[in-house]
C-alpha cells in the first residue's frame, strides 16, 4: 500500500510580486505563479505520480495552482475537496498593505513578530497558532485518514497553512516551524508508514 501524500504551495500570486500582505484576500496568480504551476505538475508526471484525491483551500491562487498541476499531469477530472480550513493566514488589518509601508508604520521589530512569531497576531488577524488551530484538525480528520488507507494525495495550499500539516507529520516544534520557509510551486512528497509516522520525504526541486 502505498501512503502518498503530496504539498505544493501555490505559485506566485499577484499580490506577493507587489509585496503586499495577501491573507485571505482572493487574487489570482502571475505569469510566473502559472508558470510554476505548470512546473510543478511536469515535475510530478516526469516521477509517474498520480493521484486518487486533491485537497485544496477557499482561495482561488491555491486552486488555480492544482488546476495547473492537474493538468499537466493529465487529471483534470480529479476529485477535489476544497476547505477554508486550509486558507492562508489572515493577517487581518495588514491585509493589502506592503510590507514596507507596514514597517515603517509599526517599525521593523513590531512588523517582524507579527510575521515570524508563533503566537503574535496581527491587529484583527491571526498568529500562526491560530491557523494551526484550524488547519491541523482538518488534517488529523480528513486529509490523513485518506492518505492511511491507501489513497494518494495532492494538497495546494498556503505557506502557512502548509506549516501546520508538516508541523504535524514531521513531529516539529513551535520555535522550529517558524523558521520553515516554502518556496512557491516546489512538491514536497512524503511517504508515510502506518502509524503516520515517515517512511520518507523528497523535495522536487529543480
Amino acid at each position: 500500500m502505498e501512503r502518498l501524500l503530496v504539498l505544493v504551495r501555490h505559485g506566485q500570486s499577484e499580490w506577493n510580486q507587489k509585496n503586499l500582505f495577501t491573507g485571505w484576500r482572493d487574487v489570482g496568480l502571475t505569469e510566473l505563479g502559472i508558470e510554476e504551476a505548470r512546473a510543478a505538475g511536469r515535475r510530478l508526471k516526469a516521477r509517474g505520480f498520480n493521484f486518487d484525491l486533491a485537497y485544496t483551500s477557499a482561495l482561488k491562487r491555491a486552486q488555480d495552482t492544482l488546476t495547473i498541476m492537474l493538468e499537466e499531469l493529465g487529471q483534470t477530472g480529479l476529485e477535489t475537496k476544497w476547505d477554508q480550513a486550509l486558507n492562508e493566514r489572515d493577517y487581518g488589518d495588514l491585509v493589502g498593505l506592503n510590507k514596507d509601508d507596514a514597517r515603517k508604520r509599526w517599525g521593523e521589530e513590531q512588523v517582524h513578530r507579527w510575521r515570524r512569531s508563533y503566537d503574535t497576531a496581527p491587529p484583527g488577524g491571526e498568529s500562526l497558532k491560530d491557523t494551526l488551530a484550524r488547519a491541523l484538525p482538518y488534517y488529523v480528520t480528513h486529509i490523513l485518514p485518506d492518505v492511511l488507507s491507501g489513497k494518494k494525495v495532492l494538497v495546494s495550499a498556503h505557506g502557512n497553512s502548509l506549516r501546520a500539516l508538516i508541523m504535524a507529520i514531521e513531529g516539529q516544534s513551535p520555535e522550529e516551524i517558524v523558521k520553515l520557509e516554502l518556496p512557491t510551486g516546489v512538491p514536497v512528497v512524503y511517504r508515510l508508514r502506518p502509524d503516520s509516522r515517515i517512511e520518507s520525504k523528497e523535495i522536487l526541486e529543480d
